[in-house]
């Protein structure tokens, strides 16, 4: 039973450590046409680029797209 135990716990403490979110790449492009590339997380690419956009209250300004 304790090995059982054991196994279980080791096994619950690795899936704490992992994370559901993965990087992607961005490619942002701001209001005056410069373009960056920028790496962030997200569940998927669209939501991260969508999620690393800069506003400035609420307007966005730049656009970022999966790379």
């Amino acid at each position: 039973m304790k090995k059982v135990l054991t196994i279980v716990a080791v096994i619950a403490m690795t899936l704490s450590f992992s994370s559901c979110k993965k990087s992607y790449d961005c490619e942002c492009t701001d209001l005056g046409g410069a373009t960056t590339t920028r790496t962030e997380k997200g569940k998927n690419a669209t939501d991260a680029c969508n999620d690393s956009e800069d506003t400035i209250i609420g307007i966005p300004i730049e656009d970022c797209v999966p790379a």
